[in-house]
C-alpha cells in the first residue's frame, strides 16, 4: 500500500521525507518531485531495487536509469574523470535541468542497466529532492511514468500510472518546469546534445564557447 505526503505542509513534508528516505534505504521505490518532472527512484547501489524500477516502468535494461545527486561534489566519486566541459556546465546549470552523460568510475558497484560504461547524472533544483538525495546518497531516478506514456508533472499523474509499485509518493505540487532535462554527452570527444529540454542548445553553446551547430548529433 502506497502512502502520499503533502510536502507543501511542513509537518507532512518532514514525515514524508523520513518515510521516503527509509523506503529507499530499505530497497523500495519512491516518487519525488523535481524541478523538471516527477521521478521514480531508489538507491542507485541496490541492483534489486533498480530492477524493480525498470519493471515498474515496463522498461528494459537497454534503457539504463539516470542517477540524481544531492551536491556538486558527489560527481567526483562517480566519474572516471570529469572533463572540463562537464565542470563548466555543472558550474553554469547545476542544480537544474541539465543531465550529463559521463564515463563512470569502473569501481562502482551498481547495475543501472546496459550503460556501456557511462552514467547520466543530474542535480535537480528542488528542495525536497535535494533533501532526500542528501540522506540516501546517489539515487537511480527516471521519469515517473510507464514507458510510452506521458511523464508525470503532478503526483496524481504518477500515482495513476505506477500505483502500488511505489511505497512513498512525495507531493510537491505541479512540476515547475514540466519539461524533461537537457541531456549533454561529454563521455567522448566533443560534447553532444542528445536531447534538448529545459536548457536550450544556445545556452549550452554559450557556456562552452562553441557554435551551437557543433553540439548537434552528426555534426
Amino acid at each position: 500500500m502506497s502512502t502520499v505526503f503533502d510536502c507543501n505542509d511542513p509537518q507532512s513534508r518532514s514525515a514524508g521525507i523520513r518515510a521516503a528516505v527509509g523506503a529507499a534505504k530499505g530497497g523500495r521505490l519512491v516518487v519525488i518531485p523535481t524541478d523538471t518532472l516527477y521521478g521514480i527512484g531508489c538507491d542507485a547501489f541496490d541492483s534489486d531495487a533498480v530492477g524493480a524500477l525498470l519493471a515498474a516502468k515496463h522498461r528494459g535494461r537497454d534503457m539504463p536509469v539516470p542517477v540524481l545527486v544531492g551536491s556538486w561534489h558527489t560527481i567526483d566519486g562517480l566519474v572516471l574523470s570529469v572533463p572540463q566541459a562537464a565542470r563548466d556546465l555543472i558550474e553554469a546549470f547545476w542544480p537544474g535541468g541539465l543531465s550529463l552523460v559521463v564515463r563512470q568510475a569502473p569501481s562502482l558497484a551498481w547495475d543501472l542497466g546496459d550503460t556501456d560504461g557511462t552514467v547520466m547524472l543530474r542535480m535537480p533544483l528542488h528542495p525536497v529532492a535535494i533533501e532526500v538525495l542528501r540522506e540516501v546518497g546517489p539515487m537511480a531516478v527516471s521519469s515517473a511514468n510507464v514507458s510510452g506514456r506521458p511523464p508525470a508533472t503532478t503526483v496524481e499523474e504518477a500515482q495513476e500510472q505506477l500505483r502500488d509499485e511505489v511505497a512513498v509518493y512525495l507531493d510537491g505540487g505541479p512540476a515547475p518546469i514540466a519539461r524533461p532535462s537537457t541531456i549533454v554527452d561529454v563521455s567522448g570527444g566533443a560534447p553532444r546534445i542528445l536531447r534538448e529540454g529545459a536548457i536550450t542548445t544556445a545556452e549550452i553553446a554559450e557556456v562552452l564557447d562553441v557554435d551551437p551547430s557543433s553540439l548537434l548529433p552528426g555534426s
